[in-house]
């Protein structure tokens, strides 16, 4: 009964902590055309006090027409990032959306106005008409599996992307390296019965990594999860039904881990 209550009070804890970005909704969460899309941002360093870039959306393209088939990234944290704070393997988390699968062609940085560069502790505004007009087009090129977590990381060269007008202005003109990978795994399987919704959580050892809901069908699909060993723990909606616990759950990168049914019993 203490684990069972403090299994709950974890996943409790854990859907309005991460109800952002797992969607602990009433959808079905089987659908197996979505992945998951984390942005991250790093630096290159440059011989600067500080360089403010203002980060108002991302937008990805998976039409692969320059013209059209743009569409924004859900959850952008939207703001302002001194770049020289991300060095030496340092990062920030710039969105953490799902995203259609198939093929990711490009990706579009769209910088506000307040970007500025300090000079002999100076705030200098930078100029960036092409950022600001349609955004920094990144070219991608990538194929995306649903149910698969994948990390892009926007590397920002800053020495080569800040230039001198001549004139005491500063231009910036950004170059960045982009790199792509797939991280971690998904737990995938269905709960019977079917006609009332279960919770369902991850739990490595006595922390609840992710979790969902059960859907129509009964189905669920936790996605992105780092490789390694978990237990499931099912708690389901109609309390005539006990909990149930499945252990041993290997996840390994890339793939999808199907798990047998669980059936619960009153």
């Amino acid at each position: 009964m203490k684990m069972k209550l403090v299994l709950t009070l974890s996943f409790v804890s854990f859907c309005f902590i991460s109800l952002f970005f797992f969607s602990c909704s009433k959808n079905n969460n089987t659908d197996k055309g979505q992945a998951r899309f984390q942005v991250y941002l790093t630096d290159d360093p440059g011989d600067y006090e500080e360089v403010l870039i203002d980060v108002q959306d991302i937008q990805i393209n998976v039409t692969g027409a320059d013209d059209g088939g743009w569409q924004s990234l859900e959850a952008v944290n939207k703001g302002t990032y001194d770049l020289l704070k991300l060095v030496n393997d340092e990062d920030t988390l710039l969105a953490d959306a799902t995203i259609p699968s198939g093929r990711l062609h490009q990706m579009r940085l769209i910088l506000g106005t307040e970007n500025y560069v300090n000079i002999n502790g100076s705030l200098v505004k930078l100029n960036t008409p092409s950022a600001e007009q349609s955004g920094l087009k990144l070219n991608v090129q990538q194929d995306v599996t649903g149910g698969i977590l994948y990390k892009i990381v926007l590397d920002f060269d800053v020495a080569k992307s800040i230039v001198a007008t001549g004139n005491g202005g500063y231009n910036l003109k950004p170059v960045i390296r982009t790199v792509f990978e797939s991280v971690g795994g998904s737990i995938k399987g269905r709960v019977d019965p079917k006609t009332f919704k279960t919770a369902v959580s991850a739990i490595q050892g006595t922390d609840t990594v992710a979790g969902t809901f059960t859907g129509d069908d009964g189905g669920y699909i936790i996605k992105g999860i780092a490789e390694g060993a978990y237990s499931l723990y099912f708690n389901p909606s109609d309390t005539t039904y006990k909990d149930s616990l499945v252990t041993n759950i290997g996840v390994i990168n890339k793939q999808i881990t199907i798990v047998d049914t669980v059936f619960l019993h009153q």
